[in-house]
């Protein structure tokens, strides 16, 4: 644990995707809240179709949305220092990539994991 599940507008250039995940896994690694760095798991989904707001026809606006799970037990204070150093990574990620051909906004949401959350290794 966490997960970490990054969306997409296809108007957002991200030149080299797996360096992208890695900042990011750095990023919540370097934060000394968790066991192993093979506890973090991150993905990055696409999204296909979206609007921004409802006259952006020419999708001059775009977005990152940064979903983290993470086991209960931490307070509110370290969920907010996770999703301010998430939305710093993101921006640092980006830098100079986007060359203000579009509007990014950075989202990021930190949320506890159900209690009811079942995990086994098959092979090391």
């Amino acid at each position: 644990m966490p997960h970490l599940t990054i969306e997409v507008t296809p108007n957002i250039i991200i030149t080299h995707e797996e360096s992208f995940l890695k900042a990011l896994n750095q990023a919540l690694w370097d934060s000394e809240h968790f066991s192993k760095p093979t506890d973090i798991k991150t993905r990055m989904i696409p999204i296909e179709t979206f609007l921004v707001g409802v006259a952006d026809d020419e999708q001059r606006s775009g977005f990152i949305y940064a979903h983290l799970k993470i086991m209960s037990g931490r307070d509110e204070v370290i969920r907010h220092q996770l999703a301010e150093l998430l939305t710093a990574a993101i921006e640092k990620a980006l830098d100079g990539e986007q060359s203000g051909r579009v509007g990014v906004q950075i989202c990021v949401e930190v949320e506890e994991i159900s209690a009811i959350y079942h995990k086994k290794m098959l092979a090391d």
